[in-house]
């Protein structure tokens, strides 16, 4: 009678519902401690990374698009200056010069920058009430053309030099060229950039999961010698290590991103004063894209999902390690 009351109390406790129940929502340790000075700090060193990566790929796109721009604004227009000669009526020569600019199919319209116009153009350098007449100051003609067929410039040089000799046409194509290799030069650098950030990202992934291993040792070896599958303790760091790159990451892409912000806001709410024409002129408008911000995104996502595979690679190298040693006890005394 013993026994069967024993045995009764025992089914009865298995099948206590009540109790199953407090046993499942007894929290459960995780293996990764959730708050440590490791993560901590390799989130603050996530966080500078991607800041810095955001800074290099907004300034890159800026650049990017500012060359664009005026490429596209050069090679819609060319320009035929007249330099002030002897003899020469000026504006017998531009209206000449305007016209046979005209004549040539390719040509969409033909502007005199007047008097007024060429005085605010030098004001930056000469000063306000220069008197025009006394310096030989050449004048303009901004023609602007086709870009999908542009006119035939060996000609339109030629016909000028006839009739208008001590008239010149720039097509620009020199210094547009200067201007594409500089563009193309700044992004490959900021590319190198980008590159080497993301080297000491994964680098400093690499020894702050290496460090957690080793403060965790003992229990991942507990895990893996009762049976936990390799796969299992690399998602549970996998998880804990995505969190901490997905944070670190957002928190340095949203202060580049607020930092493009701020910037913009300020050139626009600073216009027309010494300060403002003097950063504008060294380095042109902060306004960045959509593509620019939708890249500071894409690179929170990317440092996130390095951070991750970077750990998991990182967990089952130590775990492989662990079993090696355990096969070969010399490699543990050596270690």
């Amino acid at each position: 009678m013993t026994e069967r009351a024993t045995n009764q109390n025992r089914s009865k406790r298995r099948a206590d519902p009540k109790r199953d129940r407090l046993v499942s929502l007894r929290p459960m340790a995780p293996i990764v401690p959730p708050v440590n000075v490791s993560g901590r700090a390799l989130m603050v060193v996530i966080a500078i990374m991607s800041f810095l990566c955001a800074l290099t790929l907004g300034a890159v796109t800026m650049v990017q698009e500012k060359a664009e721009a005026w490429q596209s604004d050069v090679s819609r227009e060319i320009t035929i200056q007249i330099k002030p000669d002897d003899g020469l009526e000026m504006e017998t020569a531009l209206s000449e010069a305007r016209t046979i600019a005209l004549s040539f199919p390719g040509t969409l319209s033909a502007d005199i920058v007047d008097r007024a116009a060429t005085s605010r153009l030098l004001e930056p350098w000469l000063g306000e009430g220069f008197d025009m007449d006394e310096l030989p100051v050449p004048r303009l003609v901004i023609v602007t053309i086709d870009e999908t067929a542009p006119p035939d410039f060996a000609a339109i040089r030629q016909k000028l030099a006839e009739a208008v000799p001590a008239a010149v046409l720039d097509d620009h194509r020199a210094w547009a060229n200067r201007l594409i290799s500089m563009a193309r030069i700044t992004v490959l650098i900021g590319v190198g950039i980008l590159t080497l950030m993301f080297a000491t990202t994964m680098l400093t992934v690499i020894f702050a999961t290496r460090g957690v291993m080793a403060g965790n040792r003992h229990i991942v070896e507990v895990l893996h010698f009762v049976g936990a599958e390799t796969s299992f303790i690399g998602a549970e760091f996998q998880k804990r290590f995505l969190l901490i790159g997905l944070k670190g990451a957002a928190a340095g892409g949203s202060v580049a991103a607020l930092g493009f912000l701020l910037l913009a806001a300020w050139q626009s709410n600073s216009m027309a004063t010494a300060l403002n024409d003097q950063v504008t002129a060294l380095f042109g408008r902060f306004t960045l894209s959509g593509a620019g911000y939708f890249g500071i995104v894409g690179i929170v996502i990317l440092i996130s999902a390095m951070t991750a595979v970077t750990t998991r690679l990182t967990v089952i190298r130590t775990i492989r390690e662990i079993d090696r040693q355990r096969a070969d006890p010399s490699l543990a005394e050596i270690g």
